[in-house]
Parts: C-alpha cells; structure tokens; sequence
C-alpha cells in the first residue's frame, strides 16, 4: 500500500518521445553525425546536458562548455517547435483515470522529470492541476540514474520513499528510483525495464485500488 505516487513524465503521462527524438536527431545532423533509435534509448530520462554530451561522443565531436550551451537551447527551441500544439490528446492511456482514482481518494501525486518543460507541458494537456508537486530539471543538481529527482519529490509529498510508488518509462529511471528506495512500476517492456512491481504496455493493464488516501497495486487477473 502507498501513499503517494510520483510519475515520470515523457513516455508515461504524455507521448513527447518520438519530439525529442525528433530534435536531437536534427542537431546532431546539423552536426554531421547521426544516431539510430536504439541509441536513443540511452537518451530517455536523461537531462538536456547529459543528452548533449552523449550524442557528442558518439559523433567523437568536441566542444566547449559555451557551445554545449547554445547547442542545448537550439535543441529546446526545435523540441518547442514541434511540440507547440500540444493538447489532451497527447495524454497517455490509463493517465487521466488513474490521476482521476488518486484524487478522489486522497493518494498523494508528485512529477518526478528530468524534463526543463514539464510544466508547460502539463498546462497544455489539461494535467497541471492534478500534480502536488512538480520535480523537473529546473529543480535538480543531479540527473538519473541519481535518485535526487525522486527523493525532492518524496520529500515535497511529506512521505518516506517506503510510502511512494514510481512509474518510470526508462532504464535509468527505474535504476534512480530503486537506488532511492522506491518500488517501481514499469512502463514498456519487461525485457528491457527491471521493474521491482511489474511492467506493463500502459496505465490501462494496470490494476490498483485507490482507498482511504492508499493505493494498492494488484495482480492483473
């Protein structure tokens, strides 16, 4: 039983992927290299800085602290461009019927993101007002797989990481939330995500109970 939850939030409340994807792919050719979707797995829960600096050594492309940093902001401005008509249909199966059963009954709810746009994001689909507390790269010293980005949201709910959940989308999400202390639910697949509750394809495969300000997760049947 839990009393609060703290989601992810690129692949597990919204679809933003395949944007981001989009435009790292577009720097990095605007660098002269490139990278394949099985690469950019590596890149999912990942900060802008840590993303930048992956791609760059892949393409064995060297460059300054200032440069990073512009690179960083035209990246942002392409993702921005391609995710400016945002709205609830970008929401996840499951997302809003969980959030709706949480609400109802009390369970405490925090955005645990490595993401710098979280907030616009979830003002655009409808979602902000449901979230406690927003935990995202504005707020963090330390990307995952360091556990700091759960921990501040544990902390924000006025819970132990014992009484949280974590519903994460990548391998070092999962690996941040474990290191943490947290119990885990993945969303992908089981072969690739070492989830400590279960793995599932979205929100809507999972079953839970929501009660009394707890949650329950329960064996699909």
């Amino acid at each position: 039983m839990y009393k609060g939850v703290l989601f992810d939030l690129d692949g597990v409340i919204v679809d933003t992927a395949g944007y981001h994807f989009q435009a790292w792919k577009r720097l990095a050719n605007s660098l002269g290299t490139d990278f394949t979707t099985i690469q950019n797995e590596q890149l999912k829960g990942v900060g802008r800085v840590e993303s930048l600096q992956i791609i760059l050594d892949w393409g064995e492309i060297i460059k300054t602290k200032e440069e990073q940093a512009e690179l960083c902001i035209i990246k942002n401005e392409w993702y921005l461009e391609l995710s400016t008509n945002m709205d609830e249909s970008e929401i996840l199966p499951g997302v809003k019927d969980m959030l709706d059963s949480l609400k109802e009954n009390q369970v405490h709810i925090a955005l645990g993101s490595a993401s710098k746009n979280a907030v616009t994001i979830l003002k655009a689909v409808g979602l902000f007002d449901y979230f406690e507390s927003i935990i995202d790269g504005t707020k963090t010293t330390r990307s995952k797989p360091d556990p700091q980005t759960f921990e501040l949201g544990a902390e924000a709910l006025g819970l132990k990481p014992s009484e949280c959940i974590v519903i994460e989308d990548s391998i070092k999400g999962i690996e941040a939330a474990k290191s943490g202390g947290f119990d885990t639910i993945g969303i992908g697949q089981s072969e690739t995500l070492d989830a400590s509750i279960i793995t599932v394809k979205d929100l809507t495969e999972l079953s839970y109970n929501c009660e009394d300000g707890t949650l329950t997760i329960l064996k699909r049947t």
